[in-house]
């Protein structure tokens, strides 16, 4: 069930970093850190939506909120 999970996992970021431009390897890079801690870029997710719903623009939620998680996503940068 978890290869499942993360195939489908892969195949919706992979739509989403497309639409956004990125080159093919830096696409791979971030499907590759999502992967290695699904949960983390979760609660990074929900986060940056509470702050967007608190009326926040997107931005600026996002970049607060990495902020916070900075260490962590340093750790699985390596």
């Amino acid at each position: 069930m978890n290869m499942f999970k993360n195939f489908l996992m892969k195949k919706m970021l992979k739509n989403q970093l497309k639409k956004a431009g990125l080159p093919e390897a830096e696409q791979e890079r971030i499907i590759a850190m999502v992967l290695k801690n699904p949960d983390l870029f979760q609660k990074i997710g929900n986060e940056i939506q509470e702050k967007i719903r608190g009326g926040m623009n997107q931005q600026t939620a996002t970049m607060r909120v990495m902020e916070k998680y900075k260490p962590d996503l340093k750790d699985i940068m390596g």
